[in-house]
């Protein structure tokens, strides 16, 4: 009954809409974040009048630097986990964790969407080079 009523709606991804239903929101606000740098991507490369070979290679970047920053988040986790195993916080070692404000958080959300708007628009490539393999045209 559900996919009828997304199928009225014409969404088109229904999943896209029922992970918002069921994760939390911070996770929710993390995914609207990432569609909102994707989107700014998407607008960038629309004013430049990239390529589709341009364009290609801006979401490739995008991709893999999203994905690396995915998997570095999962490191510092199990990073994190040994240190509370050993009984070791790191608030001991950095005493600036102990109180952090709410501007460091700002700061570090927007080098995130630098590094994950500037790089990929930069790495662009050349308007002629060929489309890579792949590519929707």
């Amino acid at each position: 009954l559900m996919g009828v009523g997304f199928i009225m709606m014409q969404v088109r991804s229904p999943m896209l809409v029922c992970v918002g239903m069921y994760l939390p929101l911070d996770t929710t606000f993390a995914i609207f974040l990432g569609g909102l740098f994707k989107g700014m991507v998407d607008n960038i490369t629309e004013k430049r009048s990239f390529s589709v070979a341009q364009k290609t290679n801006t979401e490739n970047t995008g991709v893999l630097l999203a994905s690396g920053l995915i998997a570095g988040e999962a490191l510092m986790g199990l990073i994190i986990a040994i240190f509370a195993v050993g009984n070791i916080f790191l608030y001991d070692i950095f005493s600036f964790f102990k109180n952090p404000t709410f501007l460091i958080s700002i700061l570090i959300l927007a080098v995130i969407a630098a590094i994950l708007i500037w790089i990929p628009v930069k790495n662009a490539g050349k308007a002629d080079a060929p489309v890579p393999p792949g590519a929707v045209m």
